[in-house]
């Protein structure tokens, strides 16, 4: 029962860190403008996510694979959107 519950909570937190980042990647399409965004930051971010995903793969954990893999994608589209925009500016 336990095993089940800390599922559960991963499972719920995992949704939520991915989730969030649905908005970002939306107000910076809709602006085509990333300039507040920092691109160190997301960089940092997307290695530490692409880590975390191999991580995953390794101790076969579902939740933390398709977290990670999701939040991979959004963290990239928004870092491809990111350099689209600024090499506009």
């Amino acid at each position: 029962m336990r095993l089940l519950s800390i599922d559960a909570v991963g499972s719920v937190a995992a949704a939520c860190t991915t989730v969030s980042f649905l908005p970002q990647l939306i107000r910076v399409s809709q602006r085509k403008s990333a300039r507040d965004i920092s691109l160190i930051m997301f960089l940092l971010f997307a290695l530490g996510v692409a880590c975390w995903l191999v991580y995953g793969i390794d101790i076969r954990s579902g939740p933390v694979i398709a977290a990670n893999a999701i939040t991979q994608v959004l963290a990239l589209a928004i870092l491809v959107l990111k350099l689209r925009y600024d090499q506009r500016s």
